[in-house]
Order: C-alpha cells, then sequence, then structure tokens
C-alpha cells in the first residue's frame, strides 16, 4: 500500500482535477523523501560520524587516524541517507510507476558517486600511510594510485551511463571497445606515464629526494614528487621544472643518487703546466724542496732508488743517468697534500694524473672525493685545494699556463711590442745647425 494513499484518496473526495491530484502527491513525495533523506543526513553526520571518530582517536593504530583526518567517516556517512532513501521510494512513489524508476536510478547514481569518493579517500590514505614508510623512498606508489584512480573514474562514469540510459554496462563497454584508437589518443599521455612509473620505479631508476640532472628540461635539482603525468624537480635556483614521466623513458637524465651513497663527492679539475717550465731538479733544488715534510722522505726513497739504479746498469756497462724532474716531484707533493687532507676520501677513485699535452700546456689533474657533499661545503674545499696549489707552485721552479693579459702586454718593450726596432738616428743635413 501506498504511504500517499490517504492523501489521494482524500484529494478525490474533494473534487480536485486528477492531474492535480497527481501533481499534489507528487510534489508531497518528492518533499518527504527529501525531508528523510535530510533528516538522515543530519542524524549521521551530526551523531553517527563524530562517535565513530572518537571511538577512532581512541585506537592505538594510527591508519585510522589518518582515515579521520581525511573526513573518510563523513563520506562514508553520506550513504546512509541515500540508502535510506532508496529503499523507502517505493512507499512514496508507488502511485507514480512512471517517475519512481528515474528517482531511484538518480539515487543510484548518487550512490556511485559518493562510493568514489570514499574509494578516492581510501587511496589518499593509503598514500600518506605508504609514504610514512622505509620503502615509500625506493618504490612511491603514486603513479599507480594516479592510474587505478582514472580507471574507478572511468568504470563509474560507464556505469553512470549506463544506468541513466537503463542499459547493461557491458553493452556500453562493447561499444566503447570499438573506439579504442581515440581512447588511446586521449589517454596516451596517461597510458605513457603509467609504463613509464613502471620502469622507473620497478627498476629503481629515481626516488623522491634524488638529484637528478635533465638538460632537454633545463631541471637541475631534487626530485620532490613523482605523479603519473608529471615528475616534479626543485632546482637549485628555488625554481621547478615540470617534466612529463615519459620523458623519462625517452631521454636521458643524470642520477646523483650513487654519489650521495658512496658518501663522496667528485672533484675533477686540470692546472695546466706551462711544458716550458719543466727541467731536472738540480742539488740545490732538491736541497731546498726536502725542506716540505710532506717531500721529505720522498725525495730521499726517490734518491736513494735512483742511485741504486744507476750503480746497478752502470755494472752491466750502461749509464743512464736517471734524475728526478720538478713536474714529477710536484705531482708526489700533491699526492702527498691530498692524503693528509682530512676533507678527502682515500678510500674512493683517489688519482693524480696527466693527460694529453694541449696548446694550453699540460694538464695535470687531480680526480679525487670529498667527504663533504653539500655544495658549499664542496666548494670551499675544492677552493681552498685549488688556491694553496696555485701559490706553491713557483715553489717547483713551475708556472701555470693562461694565455697574455692586458698587464702583460705592458711589461714587454714599447719598440718589441709595436713589432719594430728602434731607429738609428739620422746624420744631420749639410749645412744645418744644432
Amino acid at each position: 500500500m501506498a504511504m500517499l494513499q490517504p492523501l489521494t484518496t482524500w484529494l478525490q473526495q474533494q473534487g480536485i482535477n486528477p492531474f492535480f491530484v497527481e501533481l499534489i502527491t507528487f510534489v508531497v513525495a518528492v518533499g518527504l523523501l527529501l525531508a528523510l533523506g535530510l533528516l538522515l543526513a543530519w542524524v549521521s553526520r551530526r551523531f553517527l560520524a563524530p562517535w565513530v571518530e572518537k571511538l577512532v582517536i581512541k585506537t592505538k593504530m594510527s591508519w585510522d587516524d589518518t582515515l579521520s583526518e581525511l573526513n573518510f567517516f563523513r563520506h562514508l556517512a553520506l550513504l546512509v541517507p541515500l540508502l535510506g532513501c532508496y529503499a523507502t521510494a517505493d512507499l512514496f512513489f508507488l502511485d507514480h510507476p512512471t517517475i519512481l524508476p528515474l528517482v531511484k536510478r538518480l539515487l543510484i547514481v548518487l550512490l556511485v558517486i559518493t562510493m568514489v569518493r570514499i574509494i578516492n579517500t581510501i587511496m589518499q590514505a593509503t598514500h600518506i600511510i605508504y609514504n610514512q614508510t622505509s620503502r615509500a623512498r625506493n618504490r612511491p606508489i603514486r603513479g599507480y594510485l594516479d592510474a587505478l584512480r582514472i580507471v574507478i573514474y572511468i568504470l563509474a562514469t560507464i556505469f553512470i551511463i549506463a544506468v541513466i540510459a537503463d542499459q547493461s554496462p557491458w553493452g556500453i563497454l562493447s561499444v566503447l571497445g570499438g573506439l579504442t584508437a581515440v581512447f588511446l589518443l586521449i589517454f596516451r599521455t596517461s597510458l605513457l606515464g603509467f609504463a613509464a612509473n613502471l620502469q622507473l620505479t620497478g627498476n629503481n631508476m629515481m626516488q623522491v629526494g634524488d638529484w637528478i640532472t635533465m638538460d632537454k628540461y633545463q631541471a637541475d635539482g631534487t626530485v620532490e614528487d613523482i605523479s603519473l603525468h608529471t615528475v616534479r624537480v626543485r632546482n637549485w635556483d628555488k625554481t621547478y621544472s615540470s617534466i612529463p614521466t615519459y620523458a623519462f623513458m625517452e631521454d636521458s637524465f643524470q642520477n646523483w643518487r650513487g654519489m650521495a651513497e658512496s658518501g663522496g663527492r667528485r672533484i675533477k679539475r686540470a692546472l695546466y703546466i706551462d711544458m716550458n717550465s719543466v727541467t731536472f731538479c738540480s742539488a740545490d733544488m732538491l736541497d731546498h724542496l726536502k725542506k716540505f715534510r710532506l717531500l721529505h722522505d720522498y725525495i730521499n726513497n726517490k734518491e736513494q732508488e735512483i742511485a741504486e739504479d744507476n750503480a746497478r746498469k752502470e755494472g752491466d756497462g750502461h749509464y743512464y743517468g736517471r734524475r728526478q724532474t720538478n713536474l714529477g716531484i710536484f705531482r708526489a707533493y700533491v699526492e702527498s697534500y691530498l692524503r693528509h687532507n682530512d676533507n678527502i676520501k682515500t678510500d674512493l677513485t683517489f688519482l693524480i694524473r696527466h693527460l694529453a699535452p694541449t696548446p694550453q700546456g699540460l694538464p695535470l689533474e687531480i680526480y679525487v672525493f670529498s667527504r663533504d657533499q653539500v655544495w658549499a661545503n664542496y666548494e670551499r674545499i675544492q677552493a681552498d685545494i685549488f688556491d694553496h696549489l696555485l701559490a706553491i707552485i713557483p715553489e717547483f721552479g713551475l708556472r701555470v699556463f693562461q694565455y697574455p693579459s692586458g698587464a702583460d702586454l705592458q711589461l714587454l718593450p714599447r719598440e718589441q711590442t709595436a713589432g719594430k726596432q728602434p731607429a738609428e738616428a739620422a746624420p744631420a743635413p749639410p749645412g744645418s745647425t744644432s
């Protein structure tokens, strides 16, 4: 029996037109259904949801607190009025068989939208809770959650269309299957981003907090977020770069995480030695260089080694006359100086080497690692090393190459700078007077 049957009977007894009787009962039915829904919503959100949240706060678990902060229980409370209205719709609209299906479809649509919001809240809570674990840095899941969210939105949209059209969702899916090419074009970025997320996280190629460099997108800084569509990088100049996620599969990038994990930061720089200043060391020069504490033992050991080698070869009837060079001793000094420097990690690659000679001189390259990885401290350590080497290199009789500057040219004689010799005084013409 319809709940509004007595009202309908009374209106008919009053002699009211049947059209207006049906209209009045319809308006009353809608008003009663809305009133019921609002009442249930008020009760659930005013009493039920706060009561559940108080219970959650008292528990020792943390994940339910996250759900509470995201208003999960308030979203969940919306199901109460919707389900209540759906269950009682038959009582209000039994006399309106054409309106009842429309009302139920509308309520189902609202239920689907509410369920999508609830699922989205659960996914947000999952992301927050997962980021608090130790695995979050190595295996971010935001990309997967974004992909899942898109799938849920698509399925919910298809289901809503099916409900409104009173058709089976499978029939709509079969129709959409024929539009695969169109969907691939529309969701190309999402599909590529999802595939890139699988590669990046599955192969541990990039993590939140990594320092990366990608010249094509002018990115040089720390990764702050990895989502389905973009990777956000905070550059060292405090700007942000948003890079498409799929670009990391198509273009090359440099990840400096290995440097951070090694505990050192590379110093790779060369001094260009003027090759004209390289010479054999005289006895006086060796005596002078022995005064350096870092070279005393090295020079003595080297002199003894050379003397023994020359003596052995003289006994064989040969004489090679091995002697030490100022560049060789300087190279030994640089190595000893760096090994005694507390800011240098000697357990990593440690090289003091010559590179191929160039028109600018002979490169003496320093290839070591500093202990401090902080940019400012690293630059200070590197500057202190080369300040010292540039200041002490004249002690070895060596010169650092650099192109002549204006001050260098001013030291040359004026005539030489002009490219001509001084002209001799011309004889005075006959009959001239001084």
